[in-house]
């Protein structure tokens, strides 16, 4: 595999991980959403009560994921940064050792001995920096994962998910409220567990299933729990 080969492979892969968690961040977005709605709505017919319950867990689940896919992504980044400027440091005050090791490298994927020292002397000579990060780091230095991208990407995510629950329990009349809900919470499951199974290559009725059953269960429960704090009164 020549470098465009692999810079289109690690493109690709990049590209499928983007998108497993776009339709993994809607799902909860959907399913947190919907769950306290239900709930609420179970409790009681005032709209307004819904409506805010609602809205609260939209932005608070947006900021949540937001936060967290920040700090986990600044995290990965800032050990990248570390790794990096640790090869830079061996490459330059270590120099033998890096290319042996890089020939091991070589060495160890079925390459001989002696075409796996060539091939490190080449890449070596060519961009040692480069041929060192890409065998042994498997990191791309100028394509580093943003942050921020990841954050608003996250959001964005759930906030499309969250918003279709939303809509559908405070647009219909109050006794057909909870019907709707669950019929388009259903359908939009339905859409992210065939799109994450075509994602990540799985079976898609197997996980089509899964998703739906998780995402009813969930709203099930809280509807049972508004149905009983609405009888108690609290």
């Amino acid at each position: 595999m020549n470098h465009d080969e692999q810079h289109s492979a690690t493109n690709t892969n990049s590209t499928q991980n983007w998108l497993r968690a776009a339709v993994l961040g809607a799902n909860d977005g959907v399913v947190s959403v919907a769950s306290i709605v239900v709930g609420v709505a179970a409790a009681t017919d005032n709209p307004g009560f819904i409506l805010t319950a609602g809205t609260a867990g939209l932005v608070a689940g947006a900021l949540s994921m937001a936060v967290g896919e920040y700090v986990s992504v600044s995290t990965q980044r800032d050990t990248e940064k570390a790794l990096l400027e640790k090869e830079r440091y061996e490459l330059e005050h270590m120099p033998e050792q890096e290319l042996a090791e890089l020939a091991a490298i070589y060495e160890g994927k079925g390459l001989s001995h002696e075409t796996a020292q060539k091939v490190a002397q080449e890449l070596t000579d060519h961009d040692a920096f480069a041929a060192h990060v890409e065998a042994e780091l498997k990191i791309d230095p100028d394509d580093l994962t943003n942050p921020w991208h990841a954050a608003y990407a996250s959001a964005a995510a759930f906030f499309s998910g969250a918003i279709i629950p939303l809509v559908a329990i405070v647009l219909p009349p109050a006794g057909w409220r909870i019907p709707v809900t669950f019929a388009a919470v259903l359908v939009v499951l339905i859409v992210t567990g065939v799109l994450s199974a075509h994602v990540g290559g799985a079976n898609k009725t197997k996980a089509t299933m899964r998703v739906v059953a998780g995402g009813i269960i969930a709203m099930i429960v809280t509807f049972g729990i508004g149905k009983i704090f609405g009888v108690v009164g609290i």
